[in-house]
């Protein structure tokens, strides 16, 4: 019986992120909170949910072998049929019979005897016939979408711009797990005392190359920790703490953060000041602007002043020139962190990537003349989308001769990334396979005159 429980929860949750666009781990979240579920089974729901998403598009391909595809079906029935066969075909320690015998209790308990007679006849279909192969698909970007489930739009377009191997590696990484990983506030203690602390605590944990501040945890649930509960950590991808550290803050400097929610490079920047100076905040929703005042509260930080305004207009609030460092973290597709938010790849469309890109230019164009001579912009972003990103710097460039990149951009990034595949004249593009994180793009821009 809790196993069904389970089940009819991540039914549930499917349904909700799958049909009517919900945040997959806000959601997740609340279902382990209202369920109670103990932490075997909150790992078990949170693996059936990710990972029915993540190969939504495979598993359709899948089941389209096994039922006529004039058939219509509610919207339950076939995801129930992919949560199903995901489990079927991609976890190995649930034996099927148990799968399929679950899923025709819930279609009985949500529908009635024919959906249940359809449910066990297709699960049992696929238990006898095997999967469809693949390899009789003769359009690569066609099998590349399908075999790792990526829309084929966005599979031509990373095609275009990365070539083959990329574009294979990156989908792949895009089906696995990430680590996590965690930054250290190093006003109340040492990476190495928190590192102690954590493997007193029993999780495995590794330094992060890309920041002193970073750990990686390998293996246990940090959420858990007295640290953590504690606000002696920040969760935060590795590739998101390069930001302030590529940064150049010093203490008593002034710093504006343009699109600063929810707060964890903001936060990290005030940190590296050793909270000393000035770090303005801002963000286009006044309920996103104090997650940003109360994450600084409680990690005892007192130069965030954090306010809601559009980024667009900010010159109505400061005197030209008035900041040392500019960190504009745009607003973007999210395309590179769909390890850990597998659905948005399935809401975006290639003109949404486009009208981004133009708003991002917009806000480039509208802080840029807030930062003094000689001061740098940071210019970040969670996608993998050139457009987004090399491209975007390119154009603001070709507008903006006062401003260059920074020559220094590259030698002073950690001794790996210097020999990153992703490196270009405009900026570093991440990729998810590469360091085991986010897809991100930075770059740092001087203001010459």
């Amino acid at each position: 019986m809790a196993q069904q429980k389970l089940r009819e929860a991540a039914l549930e949750l499917l349904i909700r992120i799958g049909e009517h666009g919900g945040f997959s781990h806000l959601l997740i979240d609340q279902a382990i909170k209202k369920n109670a579920f103990d932490r075997r089974d909150e790992a078990l729901l949170t693996e059936i949910v990710y990972g029915t998403i993540q190969r939504k598009l495979t598993l359709e391909y899948y089941l389209s072998h096994f039922v006529d595809g004039k058939k219509k079906m509610d919207a339950w029935v076939k995801w129930l049929l992919w949560m199903s066969m995901y489990q079927m075909i991609y976890l190995d320690k649930i034996p099927d019979h148990a799968i399929l015998n679950e899923a025709v209790d819930i279609s009985k308990k949500r529908g009635h005897k024919g959906i249940s007679s359809l449910v066990n006849g297709v699960l049992r279909n696929v238990q006898r016939k095997g999967l469809p192969d693949m390899n009789g698909i003769t359009d690569p970007a066609r099998r590349l979408s399908l075999s790792t489930s990526h829309p084929e739009w966005l599979v031509r377009r990373w095609l275009t711009f990365y070539g083959e191997q990329i574009t294979v590696e990156m989908c792949q990484a895009n089906l696995t797990h990430k680590p996590m990983s965690v930054r250290v506030q190093p006003l109340k203690l040492t990476r190495q005392e928190a590192m102690e602390e954590l493997e007193a605590e029993g999780l495995k944990v590794e330094p992060s190359i890309f920041s002193s501040q970073g750990i990686i945890i390998c293996e246990g649930n940090v959420l858990r920790t007295k640290l953590f509960q504690e606000h002696n950590l920040s969760v935060q991808d590795q590739s998101s703490m390069l930001v302030a550290e590529m940064l150049e803050v010093e203490p008593d400097m002034t710093v504006l953060d343009a699109c600063s929610a929810p707060g964890g490079k903001t936060t990290h920047i005030a940190e590296k000041m050793q909270n000393l100076g000035a770090v303005h905040a801002y963000d286009l929703h006044e309920k996103k602007a104090k997650l940003v005042t109360k994450r600084a509260t409680e990690l005892e930080l007192s130069i965030i002043e954090a306010k809601q305004a559009d980024s667009r207009q900010l010159q109505d609030l400061h005197e030209k020139e008035s900041f040392d460092r500019i960190l504009l973290d745009a607003p973007c597709s999210g395309l590179g962190v769909l390890r850990g938010k597998p659905d948005i790849k399935y809401h975006k469309r290639e003109e949404d990537v486009r009208t981004l890109a133009a708003i991002q230019l917009e806000l480039l164009e509208s802080v840029c003349p807030l930062l003094k001579k000689d001061g740098k912009l940071l210019y970040s972003t969670c996608t993998v989308d050139k457009d987004e990103n090399e491209q975007n710097i390119e154009r603001f460039l070709q507008l903006h001769p006062e401003f260059e990149v920074d020559s220094t951009f590259t030698t002073q990034l950690p001794t790996p990334l210097q020999e990153s595949i992703g490196l270009s004249a405009y900026g570093l593009q991440l990729f998810p396979f590469e360091f085991d994180t986010d897809g991100f793009f930075l770059t740092r821009l001087v203001k010459k005159k």
